[in-house]
Formats: C-alpha cells, sequence, structure tokens
C-alpha cells in the first residue's frame, strides 16, 4: 500500500453526484432507527473492519495485538472510538441540507486522519464499505436496495471529500520515505 504524494490524485474519483430530496430524506429516516443503537453499531462496524481487514489495526496500537473479536468487543478503548465514528456519521446525516457544514466536518475528519494518525485514505474506502455491510446486515427491514444506494452514494462522497482532504494536505504515505 505505498503511496507517494500525488498519487491521491491518480486514484480520485470523479465527484460523486449530490445525493436528491428524497436520497437525504432516505438516509436520514434509516439513520434514526440505526442511531437508536449506536453504541453496539459502531462496535460492529470496527469490530468487522478489524477482523476482515486485520491491517487497519496498525492504527491503533491498544487493538494491535488483539485477535479475538470477543475481546475486542469488551474493549472501553474500543467502545470509545465507535462513539466517536457513530457521531460523525451522526454529524454528517444531521447536516445532509447543509453542504457547507459536511464538507467542514470532512475537512476536520481528513486533516486529522493523514496528519495526526497518518491512516492510508484507502482505509476510508474500506471502512465506507463496512459501515454499509453492517447496515444491510443488522437492519435488513430497513435498508432496502433503494436505501442502500442513497446510503453507497452518500459514503462515495464521504471518501471523494475525504481523499481531497489528503490531496490538499500534500499527502505522502507514512510508509514512503
Amino acid at each position: 500500500m505505498e503511496r507517494q504524494q500525488g498519487e491521491v490524485k491518480a486514484d480520485r474519483l470523479e465527484r460523486p453526484d449530490p445525493l436528491c430530496d428524497s436520497e437525504r430524506e432516505m438516509i436520514k429516516d434509516t439513520w434514526a432507527k440505526v442511531y437508536q443503537n449506536c453504541d453496539d453499531v459502531g462496535v460492529a462496524i470496527l469490530i468487522r473492519l478489524f477482523v476482515n481487514f486485520p491491517s487497519s489495526k496498525q492504527y491503533f496500537s491498544q487493538f494491535q495485538q488483539v485477535e479475538d473479536p470477543e475481546e475486542l468487543e469488551r474493549s472501553a478503548q474500543l467502545r470509545k472510538h465507535a462513539h466517536r465514528v457513530m457521531n460523525a456519521i451522526n454529524t454528517l446525516v444531521e447536516n445532509l441540507h447543509d453542504g457547507d457544514k459536511t464538507v467542514s466536518v470532512l475537512k476536520l475528519l481528513g486533516k486529522a486522519h493523514a496528519l495526526r494518525h497518518k491512516v492510508e485514505p484507502v482505509y476510508f474506502k474500506i471502512l465506507t464499505g463496512v459501515i454499509l455491510e453492517v447496515l444491510v446486515k443488522d437492519f435488513p427491514d430497513y435498508i432496502t436496495p433503494e436505501v442502500a444506494g442513497a446510503w453507497t452514494k452518500l459514503l462515495d462522497a464521504v471518501y471523494w471529500h475525504v481523499t481531497g482532504v489528503y490531496e490538499e494536505v500534500g499527502w505522502a504515505s507514512s510508509s514512503a520515505v
């Protein structure tokens, strides 16, 4: 996964189409149901991420050596980070009508993960896929194919904006020398 400065730009997709009003409403309606189980859903997302993509644990020193999903689930630190992830998603969903606010939130998120945490941007793409998988699996009554399409569009936009922030800050992989 070694990337040199500028490779983010080469991998950057075209800007996703904006969400239409009905897609925003579908996302808000389903999120209201999902967010009722905020902590459990957040934990399920992170555990699925760590189990299916163990390399993602490299950014979490406290979890690097933990292999057992049940042990991860009991971790107060994992629960705390899961809660932050869910609150970030909640902030985005609550502000879907305000493009400036969502871009501002994603800029902060992208800068923190690029500059402070040195997370490879591809992990945002992986995480968005994991989020969608958990939503589809855990909320089949609410996540219809049409709703999943709206969530996919939103999560693609998240990834697009975050990779744009990486490009703005002159991202160079932590593994590049």
